[in-house]
């Protein structure tokens, strides 16, 4: 059986390994349009500020490792332009040679991730401008963070967007932050929002808010960022607006996809086009709490729906159960975790929704070192199922909206978060958790 698979990170290398695993006979040739495989993307902001001193520590195995170690065919450099269904060919580019080339095979895995958005401004391509996705990414931004780099300015103001403001403030730059929005980190709700905010300025982040990027300007190389209320002299910028599917290559193939680009997958991580999966950033993820196919692009989703890829590819039977959009970063001495729906997705679907919000200590008052917790919920307004949850804190934020996925993935009611059995010490909880304690506030119960 000969498998090929296209992409050589979270989820091309999550079913690359099933696939070894479970196929003895297995002939797997992997076509990366990069140089890097198997390398954690969500770790590069840290490698920025020094967190983690070295790039190579986010590189899980090598590419000479999946060669000698695994006998994977793992090529570098080959970009994949078109597929050739009906002779199951992948028409792809060697990229050092300049050489086509077409690579056969019985099983295709799509696992292309996504791509940065770069609109096409006026002076897009200035040095200095910089997008943000990948280990090469990362290594032609850190040469550019010379000395002479004081000022810094973000587009965008996404978890990425942020992870970099934090990234560069530790590293003693000045940061501007520009959002077109009224707000930073949409997928939280306004009000959750301003926490956040309130946490930029008290680190010196400037946050630029319902401006519109219109242009860049420079000589040699970019110097000022335009907007359609002003303009702002910068010496870098990074440019972190979000991203979109890799699968413009596909669009002559009929494969059935969502409006963004998304390839739509079943839970066995099948296309529409028979022999040909798909996984990870470049696919559809059914979302339980919308019960819809949704796009929500993380690695926790890429590496699940790789390994379920490689599984089902080899002949064992695996399903993906989907998402409940549970996310959690770290924004300078914050913890910003979310599941399940913000209002403006409640309201895009019409569910009848009702909210309960609360400030609450991250364990017994009486125990020294508590913190402030603020926390939101979303519940089915005639169900009173839970359907979503916001907490923000310097603390214990992470346990939290663990268990509020958890109730989510089990369509727990809120009053049934009371009969949780939850850890209690007071070095770590009150008697009752905080979700506990919002609930019973509620007058729900």
């Amino acid at each position: 059986m000969q498998y090929v698979i296209i992409g050589g990170v979270a989820a091309g290398m999550s079913a690359a390994m099933e696939i070894y695993r479970t196929d003895d006979s297995a002939k797997i040739t992997v076509l990366e349009r990069g140089e890097d495989y198997s390398y954690g993307q969500c770790g590069l902001p840290y490698v920025v500020n020094g967190v983690i001193p070295s790039i190579d520590k986010v590189v899980a195995r090598t590419v000479e490792q999946f060669r000698d170690k695994y006998g994977i065919d793992a090529r570098i450099k080959t970009t994949v332009t078109g597929l050739d269904i009906e002779k199951q060919e992948v028409e792809a580019l060697d990229l050092e040679t300049e050489k086509p080339l077409r690579v056969p095979y019985d099983r295709l895995l799509i696992a292309t991730g996504s791509d940065p958005i770069v609109p096409n401004w006026e002076g897009i391509g200035l040095p200095g401008i910089h997008a943000f996705k990948t280990m090469t990414d990362t290594k032609k931004l850190m040469e550019d963070l010379t000395d002479d780099k004081k000022d810094v300015t973000i587009v965008g103001g996404g978890y990425i967007g942020l992870e970099m403001a934090e990234s560069f403030n530790t590293r003693g730059l000045k940061v501007r932050l520009i959002q077109r929005e009224p707000q930073v980190a949409e997928i939280f709700d306004p009000e959750m929002a301003k926490f956040i905010q309130n946490e930029a300025e008290r680190q010196g982040i400037e946050i630029i808010l319902n401006e519109s990027v219109q242009s860049f300007s420079g000589t040699d190389k970019v110097e000022e960022v335009r907007t359609d209320k002003a303009s702002y002299q910068t010496d870098l910028v990074l440019l972190a607006i979000g991203v979109s599917p890799n699968t413009d290559f596909l669009k002559k193939t009929g494969i059935h996809m969502l409006r963004n680009g998304a390839l739509i997958v079943n839970s066995y991580q099948e296309t529409s086009i028979s022999n040909i999966y798909a996984a990870g950033d470049c696919a559809s993820h059914y979302n339980r709490v919308k019960k819809m196919n949704d796009h929500v692009p993380l690695g926790t989703t890429s590496n699940k729906q790789g390994r379920i890829a490689g599984a089902n590819m080899a002949g064992h039977t695996m399903t993906f159960n989907g998402i409940v959009g549970t996310s959690i970063i770290k924004f300078c001495d914050l913890t910003l975790g979310r599941t399940g729906l913000s209002e403006k997705e409640a309201k895009a679907l019409n569910l009848p929704y009702e909210v309960m919000a609360s400030e609450a200590r991250t364990h017994a008052g009486y125990y020294p070192g508590s913190e402030e917790l603020h926390l939101k919920l979303l519940y089915h307004k005639e169900t009173h199922k839970l359907l979503g949850g916001q907490i923000i804190g310097k603390k214990g934020v992470d346990k939290r909206i663990d268990v509020l996925a958890t109730a989510l993935y089990a369509g727990l009611t809120t009053p049934q978060l009371l009969d949780l059995d939850l850890g209690y010490a007071p070095p770590y909880n009150g008697v009752w958790d905080p979700i506990q304690q919002m609930v019973r506030k509620s007058g729900l119960v």
